[in-house]
């Protein structure tokens, strides 16, 4: 995985979203509009290309416009694409590379948000628990395919990509589990055998509901 440089996660601008988790691996659509992050594009893409994004905690409509309070563990990349639109805006695509948590925020010397972060780890140590939890995930993956015929080439697609058992749990995270808080969970999860338990766990109940009447699953 292409992981940020050091001196990148040492300056790091944040992109606070409500509701938003990025995942390493996975890719996020981004449409920037505001224009202190106009600001905050414009200056990643004269470095790094990094930023992270963080989700905001619950209350932040007070101080939406200033710093209120973000979750400290979060994904960061590196935008991948980007399109800048006539009147200022930009549509980018973000890829996560890392799981950081902030350490500190820089005083405000930029519109934007600027901090400091550390990567985070994944521990493996149980890997016979990686390998059982790998494979119940790919399993019931299968199973919304076969109940899903419209997902169904979209995720045997994404499984035959899908090499390690960090990829799997995170991309299929990114695309499978639409709740909030279980992603936020997912992402500050670093035993891996847990994580992919979690991802297992929330993936199992989407299917439930595709058993008992719901929709199909929506690829995010």
């Amino acid at each position: 995985m292409d992981r940020l440089e050091d001196v990148a996660l040492d300056r790091l601008p944040i992109f606070p979203l409500p509701g938003v988790v990025l995942f390493p691996e996975a890719v996020l659509p981004l449409h920037v509009f505001e224009p202190r992050y106009r600001e905050l594009v414009a200056w990643a893409l004269a470095g790094h290309r990094a930023l992270a994004v963080p989700m905001l905690r619950p209350g932040y409509e007070s101080d939406y416009d200033g710093r209120p309070p973000v979750f400290e563990v979060m994904g960061a990349g590196r935008i991948v694409a980007e399109e800048r639109l006539p009147d200022g805006r930009w549509n980018l695509l973000v890829r996560g590379t890392d799981r950081v948590r902030l350490t500190h925020e820089w005083p405000p010397d930029e519109r934007f948000r600027v901090i400091r972060a550390e990567r985070l780890p994944t521990l493996d140590g149980d890997e016979r628990g990686v390998e059982t939890h790998a494979r119940r995930l790919r399993a019931v993956v299968d199973r919304v395919g076969e109940a899903t015929p419209r997902a169904r080439e979209p995720l045997a697609r994404l499984l035959t990509l899908l090499k390690t058992p960090a990829e799997l749990a995170d991309v299929v995270a990114a695309h499978l589990v639409a709740d909030a808080d279980a992603r936020q969970r997912i992402l500050e999860e670093l035993d891996l055998a847990v994580r992919l338990k979690l991802v297992t766990d929330a993936v199992a109940t989407l299917l439930l509901g595709l058993g008992g009447g719901g929709g199909p699953p929506t690829l995010h």
